[in-house]
């Protein structure tokens, strides 16, 4: 063809084979002249000319020309086609399609269908903990050999030998969870791909994401009305005001994509929302049912694996990716099997627990690893115990704290309002931990170093040795009652009433003792008070 398009295409195809040529030559020896004046040849001076005249920046497409970016596309189009009907023949033939199996109700009919471990008839996979069954179920439902290859799959599998190694393994999440200041550009981002699909004469609905994502919007409150009837209204008119013009956004976004459920302001924060409402623990898409898993862009969404649901944070670009259907690149982690045993004493708190926890694991090292709890010990403590025990995941530095799902995690389902009708051998570890629940006892710390755990009794003798010590204080005692609600250890924990109460206790108590000692914030501080 004769066309301006074909020949600028031609052109710039030309010039392409010749860079290439030329940077193949390159490792030829110089006794080769006819190679050499073969690949002079191939760039013509119509070639040279189209090099010359078109700036640097673009990429050798001349943008200022007559025909538009839309015709060039056009003409590309049939070569995109044949990579999308290539890629969509690979995920059609599904590696794993054989052990695809039915899950019967059992008045008749299914549940679904999901991707049977067992079937793969593969001894290693009996033995595997349950938190790296989740990654391999979500290998074998998204192996695709091209995102997601049968050599990953057998990573997973063999995971005793792997992991040390520190393979690199994909992993596509169930879904992405968003909080508002981080989730506000990731819309952003989808909105101006939309605008960029307008400006092309595209259909901009074919911009979503491609797994479900919630964002809930709780970073936003600020108090400033307190002592009043209407303080939560108030301070709520208050924010509203404050981010009108980010809130219609995000409202727009929460109509305007497919995939996405923002949670209104006022509703609770992310991890409650997280924990009681959005949580799955099973998934059923379309009659396929897969385990729950969520990365989310704060830090303690590992809250979450106390429902047994695999979750952690990520930076916003890693969420934004698994948003678009891209699985995460990670190290097959190490897991530390955690042993509880025993019962918790009366007067031992959930907070007492997680400290003790905290600096076990702290001094075993868990950095990049899973931690899985396991034992007797677990069916004695409730949901709001484990989800507290697992939100100190990034205190203790394990990539998640996983409680693995049992009665207790159904019996919370029904509690909030979400279905049970959820579908031993001993597990492998990396390592092993064991803890008696019964030998935990009241303690202190934080809020600094939250492993610097002080058990209460000792905590007068280390009061006095903390102030004759030159070097600093080890434990931060300077805590009053407001920085002991957003310190993490007691954020999400059931027991900050009673410690509160503990506290404003000793205080009456010891008020006269006391009258004459003033901290720099006005407020006795918690050890003073504890004293």
């Amino acid at each position: 063809s004769s066309s301006a398009p074909s020949s600028v295409l031609r052109a710039a195809s030309l010039y392409s084979r010749t860079r290439f040529f030329h940077s193949s030559f390159r490792n030829l020896s110089p006794s080769s002249p006819s190679l050499l004046n073969h690949q002079r040849s191939l760039a013509s001076a119509p070639v040279r000319s189209f090099h010359c005249s078109v700036p640097r920046w673009s990429h050798r497409l001349d943008w200022r020309s007559p025909f538009s970016l839309r015709a060039q596309i056009r003409a590309v189009n049939p070569v995109i086609e044949r990579l999308e009907r290539k890629f969509s023949t690979m995920a059609a033939e599904h590696p794993f399609k054989a052990v695809l199996t039915s899950l019967p109700k059992p008045g008749g009919g299914e549940f679904g269908k999901f991707y049977s471990l067992p079937a793969l008839n593969d001894p290693r996979i009996d033995k595997l903990p349950y938190s790296i069954r989740i990654l391999l179920e979500s290998a074998v439902r998204n192996c695709d050999n091209f995102q997601v290859k049968k050599e990953d799959v057998e990573k997973i599998i063999d995971w005793q030998n792997t992991s040390p190694k520190q393979v690199e393994i994909p992993f596509k999440p169930s879904r992405v969870l968003l909080q508002d200041f981080t989730g506000v550009p990731a819309v952003v981002d989808l909105a101006c791909m939309r605008d960029a699909m307008h400006k092309l004469g595209s259909d901009t609905n074919k911009i979503n994401p491609l797994v479900p994502v919630d964002l809930v919007i709780d970073h936003s409150v600020q108090v400033d009305v307190t002592r009043s009837e209407n303080a939560v209204q108030a301070n709520m008119e208050l924010e509203f005001q404050r981010n009108k013009e980010r809130f219609s956004f995000l409202k727009w976004g929460s109509t305007a994509f497919h995939n996405m459920l923002v949670v209104p302001p006022g509703s609770g924060i992310v991890h409650q929302v997280n924990l009681e409402y959005l949580g799955r623990v099973v998934f059923n898409t379309n009659g396929m049912l897969y385990p729950d898993s969520v990365v989310g862009t704060d830090s303690h969404t590992t809250m979450i694996d106390g429902l047994g649901v695999a979750g952690w944070g990520v930076g916003g670009i890693e969420a934004e990716a698994a948003m678009l259907g891209q699985p995460m690149s990670m190290v097959l982690p190490g897991v530390v099997g955690f042993k509880l045993s025993g019962k918790l004493r009366n007067g031992v708190t959930a907070t007492d627990l997680v400290l003790t926890v905290t600096q076990i694991l702290r001094k075993h090292g868990v950095v990049g690893k899973f931690v899985e709890f396991y034992g007797d010990g677990m069916s004695e403590l409730s949901l709001a115990d484990r989800a507290t025990i697992a939100n100190m995941s990034p205190e203790y530095g394990a990539t998640m704290g996983f409680f693995p799902v049992d009665h207790v995690t159904l019996q919370y389902l029904k509690l909030t309002g979400r279905s049970d009708e959820t579908p031993q051998q001993e597990r492998v570890y990396s390592s092993y931990l064991e803890l008696n629940l019964a030998e935990v006892e009241p303690c202190i710390s934080g809020p600094k170093r939250p492993h610097d755990r002080v058990p209460l009794r000792e905590m007068k003798s280390d009061w006095n040795s903390c102030l004759n010590n030159k070097a600093g204080f080890k434990v931060s005692l300077g805590v009053n009652l407001l920085e002991l609600f957003s310190f993490e250890t007691f954020k999400h924990s059931a027991e900050c009433l009673t410690i509160c109460c503990r506290v404003l206790l000793c205080q009456k108590r010891h008020r006269t003792k006391w009258q004459n000692f003033r901290s720099t914030d006005s407020q006795q501080s918690l050890g003073m008070a504890v004293l």
